[in-house]
């Protein structure tokens, strides 16, 4: 598989969690070359889809990985038109290949593959049908650290929010009965620092928020 994905240039969905965060290490260390990282970005609330990180910090992270990373500036009602646009202009740059980092939700592999497929370029899921607690393992031990952001407390307390996520911490997550991925939306994670990252990536956190079921640590 290695040999077949050698030298392919890539661009990858990157939220700046820890699932996209070691896909695209893997993609990496499997000799694949990144062309570039894209953030769907919500243009009402001026951040992130999903994740809430503001373009601002979105540069800084850009800067710390030396990898480019632009915005998919979309409303909900084009998100599926604007992605699949995306994907064609990164084909013709010579990208081959979009990489993801969902690991076992069918709709998902089926959606990302469907917008590939209408590019005409090759999707990839480094961490496919993996355990997940041997893939928030392997992001810890790697050397990656990542801070919880968003809780959705109808399934997860609202105490993680603001936690750098450790084993132990994942431990206490699967203890209350979440999935310790968080691949069900339990949670959603910030990665600052890394074997991909020059420098750590510096950012502040303000005081707890909440959207309806959601406790939100902004981030700036």
């Amino acid at each position: 598989m290695e040999a077949l994905l050698k030298g392919k240039k890539f661009i990858a969905s990157y939220s700046c969690g820890k699932d996209s965060t070691l896909a695209v290490y893997r993609a990496i260390k499997q000799g694949m070359v990144p062309v570039e990282l894209f953030t769907t970005y919500n243009l009402d609330r001026k951040q992130s889809w999903f994740h809430g990180i503001p373009e601002k910090l979105l540069n800084n992270i850009s800067k710390e990985l030396e990898i480019p990373i632009s915005l998919l500036v979309t409303s909900g009602e084009r998100y599926k038109e604007n992605f699949e646009t995306k994907l064609k202009a990164a084909k013709e740059q010579g990208v081959e290949i979009c990489v993801f980092g969902d690991i076992d939700l069918e709709e998902h592999l089926k959606w990302c593959t469907d917008r590939c497929i209408a590019a005409g370029i090759d999707a990839y899921f480094p961490l496919w049908k993996e355990s997940r607690k041997s893939l928030v393992y392997e992001f810890i031990e790697s050397g990656f650290k990542t801070m919880i952001t968003v809780v959705d407390t109808s399934r997860l307390s609202e105490k993680f929010a603001g936690k750098v996520l450790t084993k132990q911490l994942a431990a206490e997550i699967e203890k209350q009965g979440a999935d310790i991925c968080g691949e069900n939306g339990e949670y959603h994670t910030f990665v600052f620092d890394g074997p991909l990252f020059k420098n750590p990536v510096e950012f502040k956190t303000n005081d707890m928020v909440y959207h309806d079921k959601y406790a939100v640590i902004p981030i700036s």
